[in-house]
């Protein structure tokens, strides 16, 4: 038994746990919940049993718990008196009788799978810790508190938004949502950058760039940004808000005004 073969077994073990609660709920949206969780769950459980107490593990264990409790919390805001996710329900909808085992395939162990190759920075640090901290691991820190902060105020901003009944129906665009579409995403795929050059000088350090690399395809060509903005094509106030604004990386807005 290694961490690697551990998390596998302990992802396998918690999303089939999820699959269970998410049918008596009947709501496959949870997973968005238990996605941070995962995070947290692989990235203690593997330092409790390999790691060494090296600064570099703390630090990276210390991130990651950060970054998903707050994504949970969030996430598990945000639902609250919603119901399943539109993109869940169109799944229930579409695969019909094959909706037990492609829920319980494409969604919670494809995510199952997602968390453990998002995770690597941290499972190979716990593996083999490397050398002392530096100017590397400092910069990785900085790059992860911008992506973090970006992120987590991305979140607050939308969510304060959606809870004034007066912008019903409306797209917000103003605070960092001015600058670009998604700024919650971009914050996410910034700090995982930032976790790979913490995890870059240890063994094999130059296998988490499938990390950053993998959270950027989801996002920018997966389950991110096509699939939500899918749901808003035939908006015209998204269409004028899409020609103005970045949808990733975050830039002054072109000529247009902005939404009242």
């Amino acid at each position: 038994m290694n961490v690697f073969y551990l998390s596998l077994i302990v992802l396998l073990v918690y999303m089939t746990a999820i699959f269970g609660l998410a049918l008596w709920l009947k709501d496959n949206s949870i997973v968005d919940v238990a996605y941070g969780l995962a995070f947290v769950l692989v990235c203690w459980l593997a330092f409790l049993a390999f790691g060494e107490g090296h600064p570099r593990q703390w630090l990276l264990v210390v991130l990651i718990s950060s970054w998903g409790l707050r994504l949970a919390w969030h996430i598990l805001l945000r639902k609250q008196g919603e119901g399943e996710d539109f993109r869940y329900r169109q799944w229930r909808e579409e695969w019909g009788e094959t909706f037990l085992w492609r829920s319980f395939l494409q969604i919670f162990m494809l995510q199952g799978t997602v968390v453990f190759g998002v995770a690597l920075p941290a499972l190979l640090v716990i593996n083999s810790p490397g050398p002392s901290l530096g100017v590397l691991e400092i910069t990785g820190t900085l790059l992860w508190l911008f992506g973090f902060g970006f992120e987590a105020i991305g979140d607050w901003q939308l969510l304060r938004f959606k809870r004034n009944v007066e912008n019903r129906g409306k797209i917000i665009q103003r605070g960092l949502w001015r600058y670009t579409r998604h700024p919650n995403y971009f914050g996410e795929a910034v700090l995982w950058w930032g976790l790979f050059l913490i995890a870059l000088k240890v063994p094999y350090g130059a296998v988490a760039v499938l990390s950053p690399l993998l959270i950027n395809f989801l996002l920018l060509k997966v389950s991110g940004i096509p699939m939500l903005e899918a749901k808003y094509q035939s908006n015209p106030e998204f269409t004028a808000y899409k020609a103005r604004t970045n949808a990733f990386f975050p830039w002054f807005p072109k000529p247009g005004g902005l939404h009242e």
